[in-house]
């Protein structure tokens, strides 16, 4: 373009370029706004109102800014399931699915990142997405959750902005799937509310090692009720039978740039080899009658409910056990929607809740095309639906005869509303009054002792990983400024944390830092998980001519716990044993990383190249700056001992078969090895 015509198309985009700065904020109507923090309610903890014209303009928009791709979590994988619960939850609620331990309930689970595009990478630090159809004989049930318990603010009307904040800036369109940057941490810093959340997005959830070992959460407080009409407040949990387990943040990178589909791919081929994810529903459950004698409120997303104070009651369990057929038709066209419930859970007054149930069907008419998104395969539900909904983008049903409102007489006024006794949806009568307001209850405003609660529950490993993922991410930033703001915030949360954070980013540390909030939630460590070797990948490095008797014996004993072993060497094809044996190489240090496995089995061979020991050698201290369990036997353990590993911790030298194995199951089965003297 010549600079003459380029001069005139800057004169055509002139009337449309908008300069905020210094502006006052109105609607697109121009009608200034004197309140953008807070949806308007009946009362401070009262229900958002459906008048709220700036609420919904608001969020319209947002939900519209992107098609066809997710706006958030556009980043995802599914498979297909089922539930069952373990014995009736009568007392609690009348959903058929939770009370009937014999009913097998079909289930169709998506995980995601939020931040990223749909070709981003998946190890990304960032939320994972854990949303769950249930497909019920009442109708779809949809838990629409995270893999963190709470979020980042407390009212919907402020999530575009977060997003916005999150997602790349727009003047450069950069960065992709990272938190790491300006507009992000200068929300934090001005939106307090985001503390706690940023401590669990600054820790090792965040950077999960699989979706199977994932816990996930309905983050919001959701009502039971049962036939009596009783109602009990409730949170939703996942509990990975695996365990919750994550990854190092170096091991992270590498991972996106060694496999961008490593969290999918580990999915995928657990159930393709009949290795099942499995996962315990748990509730907590507050009687209603209980709920403000917390020293929070129950109803604030961004705070969660300790659990050695509300016991999670594990109920039931789901398992998935198929994958996709088609990833656009199932995992792309799925639409889920907190509002979609069924008899026997029903919502409370969370303000992040109440915008949800206006937001996702919203999302979805512009996403899918119209109205008629529950028509596609993947969204309908297995009972059947009747209505006088009609036409729109996407109509499969052909609906017959002439009538279609509601009272009617040429139909005999089918189809009809059904009796709460024949099923029918009634909404639980919670007494409401209040004035019409714009504002956010007291009670919400504590936005530190939750967040110190979670750092005093971390191990010394965890709280190291999470100074270390402050001190990347605000390195990242360019505004001093907001590094400051920052700092000066997270004060309020640990005076540890503050000072090592100020000290790698050239801040100073307020003088007033430290919380005086000693309690601590064991729970929320991962260092109290389930530890187990099941499933674990390792990564077998072995040559021609290895001892085949001695091997074969360990190996035995490896897939005997459930590990899976896969053989890296220099080359494709078989490998031959002094015995005969062969074994099939699956990778070559070519086509493969220690980044890839949770654990190395070292074994060699009499003759191997220089090449072939220099590639085993990176494998090795790889995984051994990794924290990553590693065993080693015959030719490998005089490789551990030229590089002073062999007497570390998780570091398995041996010459007898089955005691190697043993002990090299049970360092699998730990995961991580922290106390290696590393420096991450």
């Amino acid at each position: 373009m010549s600079d003459q015509n380029k001069g005139k198309k800057d004169e055509q985009l002139e009337q449309f370029r908008a300069d905020d700065q210094g502006k006052k904020l109105t609607t697109n109507q121009g009608l200034k706004v004197s309140e953008d923090e807070f949806s308007l309610k009946a009362g401070d903890r009262g229900p958002t109102l459906l008048e709220d014209f700036h609420f919904r303009e608001k969020m319209t928009h947002f939900d519209h800014e992107r098609i066809p791709e997710r706006i958030v979590h556009a980043r995802g994988f599914a498979a297909h399931g089922e539930f069952q619960v373990y014995e009736s939850l009568e007392e609690y609620t009348k959903a058929d699915f939770l009370t009937d331990p014999s009913k097998k309930t079909p289930v169709f689970v998506r995980f995601s990142t939020v931040a990223g595009s749909k070709g981003s990478s998946e190890t990304v630090r960032d939320a994972r997405g854990f949303a769950t159809k249930f497909y019920t004989d009442e109708g779809n049930y949809d838990l629409v959750g995270n893999n963190i318990p709470v979020f980042f603010i407390q009212d919907a009307i402020k999530f575009p902005d977060l997003v916005h904040a999150l997602k790349p800036e727009p003047h450069n369109e950069m960065p992709q799937a990272a938190s790491a940057h300006d507009t992000f941490w200068d929300f934090v810093a001005n939106n307090q509310e985001s503390a706690h959340m940023v401590m669990w997005a600054m820790s090792d959830r965040a950077i999960p090692r699989s979706f199977r070992m994932m816990e996930g959460f309905g983050v919001h407080t959701f009502r039971l009720v049962n036939k009596e009409g009783k109602s009990h407040f409730v949170k939703f949990h996942w509990k990975p039978k695996l365990g919750t387990h994550s990854v190092v943040w170096d091991e992270a990178q590498k991972l996106s740039g060694k496999d961008a589909d490593f969290h999918r791919g580990d999915l995928w081929e657990s159930i393709e080899n009949g290795e099942y994810p499995e996962y315990e529903l748990g509730i907590q459950v507050i009687p209603e009658e209980d709920e403000h004698k917390f020293d929070f409120d129950i109803l604030d997303p961004t705070k969660l409910w300790p659990e050695e104070d509300i016991p999670v009651k594990l109920v039931g369990k789901m398992t998935l056990n198929r994958n996709v057929d088609n990833v656009f038709a199932e995992t792309e066209q799925v639409a889920f929607h907190p509002g979609h419930v069924v008899p026997g859970i029903d919502f409370s007054n969370d303000p992040l809740l109440q915008g949800r149930l206006f937001s996702y069907t919203d999302t979805q008419l512009i996403r899918l095309g119209g109205p008629n998104f529950h028509e596609l395969p993947i969204n309908r539900p297995v009972c059947p639906f009747h209505n006088n909904q009609r036409d729109g983008y996407g109509r499969q049903t052909i609906n017959r005869g002439q009538v279609s409102y509601h009272k009617n007489s040429l139909a005999s006024n089918t189809p009809e509303p059904a009796s709460v006794e024949e099923g029918g949806y009634e909404h639980y009568q919670e007494k409401v009054e209040g004035h019409k307001v714009r504002a956010r209850s007291e009670s919400f405003k504590d936005h530190f002792s939750q967040a110190t609660l979670f750092w005093n529950s971390m191990s010394e490993p965890e709280k190291d990983h999470i100074k270390a993922a402050f001190s990347f991410e605000l390195g990242k930033v360019g505004s001093q400024s907001v590094k400051q703001q920052v700092v000066d915030m997270f004060a309020n949360v640990s005076e540890d944390l503050a000072t090592t954070v100020a000290d790698a980013i050239g801040a100073e540390v307020p003088a007033n830092a430290g919380s005086s909030v000693t309690k601590s939630s064991p729970a929320l460590s991962q260092e109290n998980t389930v530890f187990s070797a099941e499933t674990r990948t390792v990564g077998l490095i072995i040559a021609d001519n290895f001892n085949g008797s001695e091997v074969a014996k360990v190996l035995d004993s490896l897939r005997n716990a459930g590990t899976i072993v896969e053989v890296i060497s220099d080359k494709q094809g078989k490998l031959k044993g002094d015995d005969g044996s062969e074994l099939n190489v699956d990778h070559t240090f070519l086509t493969s990383e220690s980044v890839l496995f949770d654990a190395l089995y070292v074994v060699g061979g009499e003759d191997v190249s220089k090449s072939f020991k220099h590639d085993a050698k990176y494998f090795v201290q790889e995984a051994f700056q990794h924290f990553k369990p590693i065993g080693a036997t015959h030719q490998g353990v005089n490789w551990l001992k030229d590089n002073n590993l062999d007497q570390s911790p998780g570091v398995v030298a041996g010459s007898d078969p089955d005691s190697f194995a043993n002990e090299f199951v049970e360092a699998i089965s730990q995961h991580r090895h922290w106390t290696r003297d590393i420096i991450i």
